[in-house]
């Protein structure tokens, strides 16, 4: 299983806040099954350069690298890049993608977006190369009309959502509903620590494998896995 989206390095943004906590964090998500994570601590283009967010993420795993063993998850770095008008200018944006791929976890504006977000979304996918992943669309959904998200799909944006979304009552027949269509393509734990939003990736998975069967979300993972490691 893999998390794409979390905040497990230590003392880098708001998620966890020592190395103590990364370990107890991915002790977690060993436990769920989650055999891969992402750690996506936030990128703000207004508060930093991209170098200077890249030596202290990286400083952070090095905290925290000793510490490892086989049996944690494999961690592969990423970032939470929050969107700004313009972002598609940003000298250094590849260096932010997951891992060695084009994948650009892109954290969106809590209201209605522009019509110029979307020529921005445009242009990363299209000019720029990248393969743009929304992060946590649920929580933006409400905000835009409908019509603007099968055009998003057609730029080849993909969708992440929380495990939560999955969870809530309220939430997970629209989650299920979702991912059976096509429009959700990974699923992160957005932890940030153990008592304050922790992982809860094996509660959502659990889930939907009652809902579709073991057959479908083996082939979901299988994807996530082509996405991670052969885009």
């Amino acid at each position: 299983m893999i998390d794409f989206h979390s905040h497990i390095l230590p003392a880098l943004d708001d998620g966890s806040k020592n190395i103590e906590e990364s370990l107890a964090l991915l002790n977690m998500l060993s436990q769920q099954g989650v055999d891969t994570v992402v750690a996506t601590p936030h990128f703000s283009p207004d508060k930093e350069s991209v170098d200077d967010f890249l030596l202290r993420r990286r400083e952070s795993f090095e905290s925290l690298s000793s510490s490892l063993s086989e049996e944690h998850p494999k961690i592969i770095m990423g970032a939470e890049v929050l969107y700004y008008d313009g972002i598609s200018s940003l000298q250094g944006l590849e260096k932010l993608c997951i891992g060695d791929t084009n994948l650009l976890l892109l954290e969106m504006p809590m209201c209605k977006w522009s019509a110029y977000a979307y020529e921005e979304l445009k242009t990363l996918s299209y000019i720029k190369g990248f393969t743009v992943i929304l992060a946590h669309i649920e929580r933006y959904m409400r905000y835009q009309p409908q019509s603007q998200w099968a055009k998003l799909k057609d730029l080849g944006i993909l969708n992440q959502v929380n495990a939560s979304f999955f969870i809530r009552p309220l939430t997970r027949r629209k989650a299920l509903s979702m991912l059976l269509s096509g429009n959700i393509h990974a699923i992160g734990s957005d932890c940030h620590g153990v008592e304050t939003r922790p992982p809860l990736m094996d509660t959502a998975f659990e889930y939907i494998k009652s809902k579709t069967g073991r057959t479908f979300l083996k082939d979901f993972t299988e994807y996530n896995k082509e996405l991670l490691f052969e885009n």
